[in-house]
């Protein structure tokens, strides 16, 4: 992998958690790159043993770990594993999350007569337990592994925090109103959590991906042939750069944030990488 930069990360011990997924496993492996070990956490221990096989073929030091991120004593034990093996935490990287179907309406806009008809979910036929999926999912799976996994930073006085937000907490976006209101809330407890530890030297940052092409969004963005859908195409004619972006954009700004030297001064940041999305009023 060639990195944008490369900070000097031997000797710490870093966790990944979604590091399965796409966006989660290219931040793995750069972090390995730059010489921390790293343990690969996924609720798939296929998923994340597979990239941590990856960092290894190429030199790194790595292990699989399954663990549920909603789940308290999974991640107390994914911890104790992850010192045993690896060391105590230095960076916490909080990639776990996701949207669900059940939290997400049908159409863009409301239209009274949709309302009752078979397969369409409207704004009043939301499910509150597909809502409170994802808010779980995307908040508690940020906060209950930031309490397991910081324990020994606190301690040390010591540590960095990055968590994964979202372009759509800055601006929400049609259809998915559980998934941008769960992402404000991880931008809003990045702020908080910065403030609260940092009088014990860990420093809290989000970075707030734009439109990037995952498992998770591929069928609602392209069709099987690779051309667009209407939505993707709605979403390249407000990117003012004009392209979904890709896994290797986020790692300059995601190794700039974990390295002391080069932003040693910097947290309660949330930072967009969107090709200006959420700059453009679309005119």
């Amino acid at each position: 992998m060639k990195l944008p930069l490369k900070p000097d990360l031997n000797g710490r011990v870093a966790v990944v958690t979604g590091g399965g997924g796409i966006l989660c496993s290219t931040m793995a492996e750069a972090i390995a790159a730059c010489g921390a070990s790293v343990a690969v956490a996924d609720l798939r221990q296929e998923a994340a043993e597979a990239v941590a096989t990856r960092i290894r073929a190429a030199g790194g030091k790595a292990i699989g770990i399954a663990c549920n991120v909603l789940d308290r004593p999974s991640l107390e034990a994914a911890n104790v594993q992850i010192e045993k093996e690896l060391g105590p935490v230095d960076i916490l990287i909080n990639g776990a999350g996701g949207n669900h179907p059940k939290g997400t309406t049908t159409k863009e806009y409301f239209d009274p007569a949709d309302v009752g008809k078979e397969g369409m979910v409207t704004f009043y036929d939301l499910d509150p337990k597909g809502v409170e999926f994802v808010f779980n999912l995307n908040f508690l799976g940020t906060l209950l592994p930031t309490q397991a996994f910081t324990r020994s930073m606190a301690n040390r006085k010591r540590g960095v925090v990055i968590n994964i937000s979202s372009m759509n907490a800055l601006k929400p976006l049609t259809k998915i109103p559980a998934y941008s209101g769960a992402k404000a809330a991880v931008s809003n407890f990045t702020q908080w959590l910065a403030v609260h530890m940092s009088k014990v030297g860990i420093r809290v940052n989000a970075i707030a991906p734009g439109f990037f092409l995952t498992d998770q969004n591929r069928a609602l963005l392209t069709k099987p042939d690779g051309s667009m859908t209407p939505r993707g195409n709605t979403i390249l004619t407000h990117t003012p750069m004009g392209r979904f972006g890709s896994p290797e954009d986020l790692m300059g700004t995601l190794l700039w944030l974990v390295s002391d030297e080069a932003a040693g001064f910097v947290t309660g940041m949330v930072i967009a990488v969107d090709g200006g999305f959420s700059s453009f009023a679309g005119v």
